[in-house]
């Protein structure tokens, strides 16, 4: 069988966790679809995937092949978009990552419009608040908050954010506005476990960083939950400037300490350094490069 065809069926089944999904996928029959994998085993000699009556799983020497095939398809795939022009059409799956509330906020504006602009695309969007591994996960293109490890993704900067404290007017008149770091231990905290369940603070005094433990009444597990405890007026949290503005502007949020806010973080644009060529990424790289970099609570 032709190796290209073996690769794309192995990527496809490990895809979807399944022989029966990846025909589907594929628009194979399952039987063809079992062929090919175990023709390409037979070929290089080595299982790559873990077969049960339930369950696919790829063996370890398999995720190291399934890493290089993505890549390897993924470079075709930009060599036809190349040969096609800078003009070519996007099409195809376009596959990306985000933040949770940046990605609901900012991106998922940019998608819907991307979408309706080409209408032989698709998008899959992962809004998550960790870092994902963008060859691992079989994702094009990334919003990274924070300064950027060297690696070899192509980045792009498109604006910047600030973490502060907030709190709601109603609880401010009732506690008092606090003058200093320090007078934090005195108020009431409230966190969301994607720091830690006893988060440090950290903020800028007279030149350096110095972080406080924080003792939080309430935790919870998801950024937007926090918003609306504070919104409430139950304490203070810490939040990130792109996720207070819509209640800072409407003063249903106030800043707290504003004067020892540590200086903005970055916000990327990431994405692999050899997909800058495939019509479908560059269209949206760009369409949300100029989006961001026009709003001004990014700036």
């Amino acid at each position: 069988m032709d190796r290209l065809h073996l690769m794309t069926v192995f990527v496809a089944v490990a895809d979807s966790q399944g022989f029966a999904a990846g025909a589907r996928k594929l628009g194979l029959s399952p039987a063809a679809v079992t062929r090919a994998v175990a023709a390409l085993e037979e070929r290089l000699g080595v299982r790559l995937l873990e077969r049960s009556t339930r369950h696919v799983r790829v063996t370890e020497a398999g995720q190291r092949y399934l890493d290089d095939c993505r890549r390897l398809l993924a470079e075709l795939d930009e060599a036809d978009d190349a040969a096609a022009g800078l003009n070519a059409t996007p099409r195809g799956q376009l596959a990306l990552t985000a933040p949770v509330l940046f990605g609901r906020m900012y991106v998922m504006p940019a998608i819907v419009e991307y979408l309706g602009r080409y209408p032989e695309t698709q998008v899959s969007a992962v809004f998550v608040d960790r870092i994902t591994n963008l060859l691992e996960e079989g994702l094009d293109v990334a919003v990274r908050i924070g300064e950027l490890p060297d690696s070899g993704l192509r980045a792009l900067r498109v604006g910047q954010v600030r973490r502060m404290i907030c709190a709601a007017p109603a609880y401010v008149a009732a506690h008092g506005m606090p003058r200093h770091p320090a007078e934090l231990a005195g108020h009431t905290i409230v966190a969301s476990v994607g720091a830690s369940t006893q988060p440090e603070w950290r903020f800028l005094e007279e030149g350096a960083v110095r972080g406080y433990r924080m003792q939080p009444r309430l935790t919870v597990t998801s950024n937007d939950s926090a918003i609306e405890a504070v919104r409430h007026g139950l304490g203070m949290a810490r939040l990130l400037s792109y996720q207070a503005a819509p209640l800072l502007g409407t003063g249903e949020l106030v800043p707290v300490l504003a004067e020892f806010e540590l200086p903005p973080v970055p916000v990327h644009i990431v994405q692999h350094a050899g997909r800058h060529g495939a019509a479908r990424v560059r269209a949206f790289v760009d369409l949300l490069a100029a989006q961001l970099r026009g709003n001004p609570v990014l700036q």
